[in-house]
């Protein structure tokens, strides 16, 4: 078995630390910045966009220099036969960057569903807000299980194989098959909360849930938050694979992947008004593309990076990390 550079049991105050972190910047979010309803501004989104990628890659920097220094240290890992503490903590760096750009390139078809499932159910824009905060947030969860699961799964080798060649026919399948916008009303999930929960068409402010006549109704903002948490455990079945093919670290891709995360609500809404402020950009988006960017460029894009990962892992890493059976 490979000797993980960040064990569990080792590490576990990080994690909790990391998950407390996170959960603070969400309730300053959503508890000070926007607890009243309102319309997100192109500057607000702009403002919190820096914020989030500016967090991501500060953290990158932190655990890179939290290796460096670590490493060295750590006699579990000084056993280790031509084990090199300062290529180690390149490594890490670099497949944390790795794994946090993958990640926000597969999740920008987030982004696409936000906007099907608003225009769906006709959500007003001073209420996405709330759906995508929550929406985020139960992401994180389901994220979290996912790769829990996939730390204890990726340690046998037949589990590696079958990730790969599921990896690969979701490529041919994205490549060859025609792509078809996401429809609401025709999800299961939707169709079954439809069936046995009593459902109202109005909305009420921003809740999710309302008490008329001694009964509970959902609104139309728990349709859409539960078609936006269907479709991310869709997304997190081929976006958790791609990246332990990455690293085999559960840290690190616990934390590009929330990170990842974390800045696609603001994303949305600065996208969002910029096709607003270039109706001309939407237009023409709309004609060339049928109003989804291309997977075509996305593979390309995604490719290109990974390309220059593994040149600047074959010329800032001197010598290679042997792994170490236990």
């Amino acid at each position: 078995m490979d000797i993980l550079l960040f064990p569990f049991n080792e590490y576990y105050w990080f994690y909790l630390a990391f998950t407390g972190f996170v959960l603070t910047m969400l309730l300053l979010d959503l508890g000070v910045f926007h607890k009243e309803a309102h319309t997100v501004t192109m500057k607000e989104s702009a403002i919190w966009s820096v914020v989030w990628f500016t967090l991501a890659l500060s953290f990158g920097a932190v655990l890179y220099y939290y290796s460096l220094h670590k490493f060295p240290l750590d006699p579990r890992l000084a056993a280790i036969p031509g084990f090199n503490p300062e290529a180690a903590a390149n490594q890490v760096g670099l497949e944390y960057l790795t794994g946090f750009i993958i990640e926000k390139a597969l999740a920008i078809d987030n982004i696409f569903v936000f906007v099907v499932v608003f225009s769906y159910f006709a959500i007003p824009p001073k209420y996405q807000h709330r759906v995508l905060f929550f929406g985020i947030l139960g992401a994180l969860i389901f994220r979290a299980g996912f790769i829990a699961i996939g730390s204890v799964l990726m340690k046998y080798h037949w589990v590696v194989i079958a990730a790969g060649v599921f990896l690969i026919a979701t490529g041919v399948k994205i490549l060859f098959a025609p792509e078809k916008a996401p429809d609401p009303g025709k999800n299961p999930v939707i169709r079954l909360a439809k069936k046995f929960l009593p459902v109202t068409d109005r909305f009420h402010g921003q809740k999710f849930f309302i008490r008329e006549n001694h009964k509970t109704y959902v609104t139309p903002l728990f349709l859409a938050l539960l078609f936006i948490e269907f479709s991310d455990i869709i997304f997190a079945i081929d976006s958790v694979p791609a990246i332990f093919a990455i690293t085999k670290e559960p840290l690190i891709v616990f934390t590009s992947n929330i990170f990842a995360i974390l800045g696609l609500r603001s994303l949305y809404f600065l996208l969002a008004g910029v096709v607003d402020k270039f109706h001309k950009l939407k237009s023409w988006l709309n004609e060339a593309f049928g109003g989804k960017f291309p997977i075509g460029w996305s593979l390309a894009i995604i490719g290109g990076i990974l390309l220059l990962s593994i040149i600047w892992s074959l010329l800032s890493s001197p010598k290679p990390i042997e792994a170490a059976k236990q």
